[in-house]
This record gives structure tokens, C-alpha cells and sequence, in this order.
């Protein structure tokens, strides 16, 4: 547990205080200076973001998002990274307000899946294509950590009928001890995520009546125990709609800036989900704090400025339609095909209960063809976690932009690889002919002759191409 000598580093009524001064001093002058200045892809200080998110009219999110494009092309081109959630259980001990596994929820129905039925889940999401997942579970004695640790391996272990497998498990958990964070790195997990919530500690205790996860300090230096347990890579987040959004975008950043500090390496990941209507969850369908999809997508852009080289994740509980918009301001990492409660994927038919509602239902072979119509490549790529290049040896590469030589054609290779195995026809087709596009603009010889001879060996029947 906790030591009683630990403080919140979130200095919570400094940072309304901010935002309060910045409401002040905020000028379209400014605001150029400020998007002028994200362009050298270096981030931004606290008071400088503070200042963004002051940004009501229409021409100056215009101009937000329109420089989060070009800093999101600059580091991330057109990759657009795929993966899949599985939840294997979704028993909770705890009872936050605004999600439907809560422990007084009565009427969800409850599940935790056997090892042979975590196998066939695995199963259907490689038969759709899918290398990268998440894994989550509720936090119960029903589900502990030797569960969670076998259930790693026998995904790991398990294969299709073309002989593939999942070769990179992220995981979301509930906070562990450093002995449990060591156990867990054991297994060859990629990154760990868990979020906050909300960074509003006065706020945290109302959402949060009962259960391990009220504490709110043990959640908050999770990814202190995380990175002291060995784990490279940590992904951040809050739930959107719980505390005025500016001060969750903020508070995020302080956590970030913390970690790089402390660690050398700030967050891999920022998750940016809002709050969406659950069973049995009351705060779902009376929001405290509602986002408009107007801030979410300048909430998406600012962080893409700030952050310029951490990866930003956007679930299926967004419209399609909304996510498709979102890809171009600063979302590098999506979920496709999701079900988000136990068993649903090989038993679409059984009704046990899901911890929220989606809103993009297409399956992921439809979110790959809308994928290509806006000229991104569909990445399953896992390469830079089996080479190393995790934590701060891949921040390493990234700032000076190395990391491009290997992220895009090792994309293009998981991609092609897709495209032969699993896509439909039409996909199919149309795929071909973006990576033939594609490779005729690269402008570096090594880099071209490298990706042609990797799309060559894919389409002669080679798997697991990466450099």
C-alpha cells in the first residue's frame, strides 16, 4: 500500500487558478504565438496550454486543429495503430458512479471467463485480423493477479488456423504494488494503462463511494509503482465529463511532466475517452460536466500539441463519424470491432453485461477501408516492442524523427499482411493500391528498397516482417 509521507504532485486549486488568469490574458496574438511555437514540436509549457483551451470561437479552433494536423503528420505521418480490447472478467469491488461493472449494479449480468474461453476469444479477434489487444478486467478477488498473469500467457500461446497470434498484450489493471508491477513485466506485456478518472481530488471521493479504488493517492502514483516495477511503457488518461475538461487537460500534462521528470520518460500513451451511458451507472446519463464534441476534438488537438510525440488513444465509444475527423487532429491509436464485455466475441448472443455503450459498431475490416479512403495506413505493427525500442530508448528516436524509418514501412508490412490474410476483397484491392501510392513517394532510396523488399517477402507468404 501507500506510504503516508505521499502528497498529490497535482496542485489542484493552482491549476483553476490558472485557468482563471488565462481567461484573462487570452488574445488571438497570443494564440498564433502559442500554435507558431507548437510547430517546432518541442510541447508546451502549462500556462501556454492554459491559454489554448481558451479558445471559444470558431476561427480559432479552426486554427488549433489545423496545426495539430501538421504536427501530427510531422511525427506520426499517416499510421494509424490498431488493436482490439478483450475483457476476460467483469466482476468489481468497486462503486464508481459512472461505470455499469460497479459492485451495486444488481442487474448486470456478471462473467469471468475460463482460460479455454479467453482461447477462443483470442480466436475470433485473430480470425478478424487483430495482433494487438487489451486486456482489462474488473478489480476483484474474483479476478486476482495469477489469473490475470495465465490469462496473458495463454493468449500469447494461442494461434488460428493460419498459425497467428497476438504479439503485443497492453493491459489495463487496477493499481498494483511494485512486486505486482514486476510480475506483470515478467510476462512481456507492451504498455500498462490505467486512468485517473479525474484529477479533481474533491471531486474523486464523490465518484468513488466505496472500494480500493476511492483511494485517490494509490491511484495516482500508480505509474511511479508501474515504472519502479520495470514497466517501460505507461499510458495516462481521464474520463471526460466528471471535472471541467480544462482542468483534466492540464492536470493530465502535470502528471505527464511528472513522470518525465522522475523517470527520464513521460506517459506512452493518453487515453482520451468520454464519459457515455452504462448500465446502472447513474452518473452516465446525468453528466456532471458534459463535452461538446466541439471541445472534445480541441481537447484531442491540444494535447496533440502539448504532447507532441506521446500516442493518443481513442475508443469505439465515439460515432464513427466523429472519429473519422478525429483521426486527422492528433488520434494515433484506435480500437476497432470492440465488445466490451466478457465472451462477446466468440457469444455475440449471450447478454452479459458491457461496461458502456459504443458508438462506432463497424466491424474492423469496415474501419480499415475508411482507413484507406482517407489515405492512412492500418498499422499492427509491433515491431519497435520486440526490437526494444520502448520507454525512453524509443522517445530516443522519436524526437530527432528517426523513428519514421522504421514505423512506416513496418506498418505498411503489417498492413500488407492484413490485407492478404483477412481483408475483404474490396479492402483488399484497394489497399494494394494505396501502398503502391505510398512507396512511390518515398524519397529516400535506403528506406524505399528496404520497404519494397519487406512488402515483397509479406506478399511471397513471409508473416512478421519488422525492422
Amino acid at each position: 500500500m501507500r506510504t503516508l509521507t505521499e502528497t498529490s504532485f497535482i496542485p489542484r486549486d493552482e491549476l483553476y487558478n490558472r485557468l482563471e488568469d488565462a481567461q484573462k490574458l487570452y488574445t488571438k496574438d497570443k494564440l498564433q504565438d502559442i500554435l507558431h511555437e507548437a510547430l517546432k514540436l518541442k510541447g508546451l509549457s502549462l500556462d501556454k496550454v492554459a491559454l489554448l483551451l481558451q479558445a471559444e470561437t470558431e476561427e480559432d479552433i479552426r486554427l488549433i486543429l489545423s496545426t495539430a494536423h501538421q504536427v501530427k503528420e510531422a511525427i506520426y505521418g499517416k499510421r494509424m495503430v490498431l488493436f482490439a480490447p478483450l475483457y476476460i472478467g467483469n466482476y468489481c469491488s468497486n462503486n464508481c458512479l459512472y461505470c455499469a461493472f460497479r459492485k451495486d449494479n444488481t442487474a448486470l449480468g456478471r462473467a469471468k471467463l475460463t482460460y479455454e474461453e479467453i482461447e477462443e476469444e483470442t480466436k475470433m479477434l485473430l480470425r478478424q485480423g487483430h495482433k494487438r489487444i487489451l486486456m482489462l478486467t474488473g478489480e476483484d478477488e474474483r479476478t486476482p493477479l495469477d489469473y490475470f498473469l495465465e490469462a496473458i500467457r495463454r493468449v500469447y500461446a494461442t494461434r488460428d488456423e493460419r498459425g497467428s497470434s497476438i504479439r503485443r498484450i497492453n493491459v489495463e489493471i487496477a493499481p498494483l504494488d511494485i512486486d505486482g508491477f514486476r510480475r506483470l513485466k515478467a510476462e512481456k506485456i507492451g504498455t500498462y494503462a490505467c486512468f485517473q478518472e479525474t484529477y479533481d481530488e474533491i471531486l474523486y471521493k464523490k465518484y468513488h463511494p466505496s472500494g480500493p479504488k476511492s483511494d485517490y493517492l494509490w491511484r495516482l502514483f500508480v505509474m511511479d509503482r508501474a515504472m519502479e516495477g520495470g514497466i517501460d511503457d505507461v499510458g495516462i488518461g481521464v474520463l471526460f465529463g466528471l471535472a471541467d475538461y480544462r482542468f483534466e487537460v492540464l492536470s493530465l500534462l502535470v502528471h505527464a511532466y511528472h513522470l518525465e521528470r522522475k523517470f527520464g520518460c513521460g506517459p506512452h500513451t493518453v487515453s482520451v475517452p468520454r464519459i457515455e451511458p452504462a448500465e446502472g451507472a447513474p452518473l452516465s446519463t446525468h453528466i456532471p460536466y458534459p463535452v461538446s464534441d466541439r471541445d472534445f476534438k480541441k481537447i484531442v488537438a491540444i494535447i496533440r500539441l502539448a504532447l507532441p510525440y506521446t500516442g493518443i488513444i481513442l475508443s469505439t465509444r465515439e460515432s464513427e463519424t466523429l472519429r473519422q475527423e478525429l483521426f486527422h487532429y492528433g488520434v494515433s491509436q484506435i480500437s476497432a470491432g470492440s465488445r466490451t464485455n466478457p465472451g462477446a466475441y466468440s457469444h455475440p448472443e449471450e447478454k452479459t453485461g458491457s461496461q458502456f455503450s459504443l458508438g462506432d459498431h463497424r466491424s474492423l475490416d469496415e474501419v480499415i477501408s475508411a482507413l484507406i479512403d482517407d489515405g492512412f495506413i492500418p498499422s499492427f505493427c509491433t515491431g519497435c516492442y520486440r526490437k526494444g525500442r520502448v520507454g525512453q530508448d524509443f522517445m530516443d528516436l522519436a524526437k530527432p524523427g528517426l523513428i519514421q524509418k522504421f514505423c512506416m514501412p513496418n506498418g505498411l508490412f503489417s498492413f500488407r499482411e492484413y490485407l492478404e490474410d483477412y481483408a475483404s476483397p474490396q479492402t483488399r484491392e484497394k489497399g494494394l493500391r494505396l501502398i503502391q501510392l505510398l512507396v512511390s513517394e518515398i524519397e529516400d532510396k535506403n528506406l524505399k528498397t528496404r520497404t519494397e523488399k519487406g512488402l515483397y517477402e509479406v506478399a511471397q507468404g513471409k508473416r512478421d516482417v519488422y525492422y
